[in-house]
């Protein structure tokens, strides 16, 4: 009968190994998981679809309406102003939405039937600053790594900390930390700031 306790005492032992363990990898799970978050950036509509922020230069064509036609810059408020249109909201909208917002404007009073096409002519750029060789403004290019911004800026000084990369995001206030081993995504108008290593 003794041993018979002692059986299934051991068996029962082993049970909650098990599910330590379980909970172990799903904690894991979990904490790659939010790991991997902080590589989406916030420009991002339905689908995946860019969403225009300050700074992108975009390319608009009004068809038969020469005079609307032509380069405009999404404003520091998020606003792009066409002639004979007035202001109207870019910041937030993917190039698809923009052109249903201006055909909205437009139908009744400049055209019954307006054919509007948006194109980003130009992304806003991104900065990196801090320890690396070359601080600075950069162009924007779409699938940029934090490590392709770094190799942008000339790489890492001698005394960067690969381990803490400041990252604040295109419209927020807050900082969060990186590290380059990070697979992290760099959006327009992201702002990098590299720290300094103590020896």
């Amino acid at each position: 009968m003794l041993q018979r306790r002692n059986v299934l005492q051991l068996l029962a032992c082993f049970a909650l190994a098990g599910c330590s363990s379980a909970a172990q990898v799903s904690n894991t799970g979990e904490g790659a998981a939010a790991v991997s978050f902080a590589g989406p950036g916030p420009q991002r509509g339905a689908g995946g679809a860019y969403t225009l922020g300050p700074g992108d230069r975009l390319r608009i064509k009004v068809y038969n309406e020469p005079d609307l036609t032509g380069e405009y810059e999404v404003n520091s408020s998020g606003f792009i102003s066409l002639p004979l249109v007035g202001q109207i909201r870019a910041s937030g909208s993917t190039t698809s939405q923009l052109e249903r917002t201006i055909v909205g404007k437009m139908k009744g009073q400049i055209s019954q039937d307006p054919k509007v096409n948006v194109e980003i002519a130009a992304y806003a750029p991104f900065y990196i600053f801090g320890e690396v060789k070359k601080a600075g403004e950069y162009p924007y290019r779409p699938g940029l790594t934090l490590a392709d911004a770094v190799a942008t800026a000339g790489g890492l000084t001698y005394r960067a900390n690969e381990n803490k990369v400041y990252l604040r995001r295109a419209g927020s206030a807050a900082e969060e930390i990186v590290s380059l081993e990070m697979r992290v995504h760099v959006y327009p108008g992201d702002n990098i700031r590299v720290d300094e290593r103590y020896f």
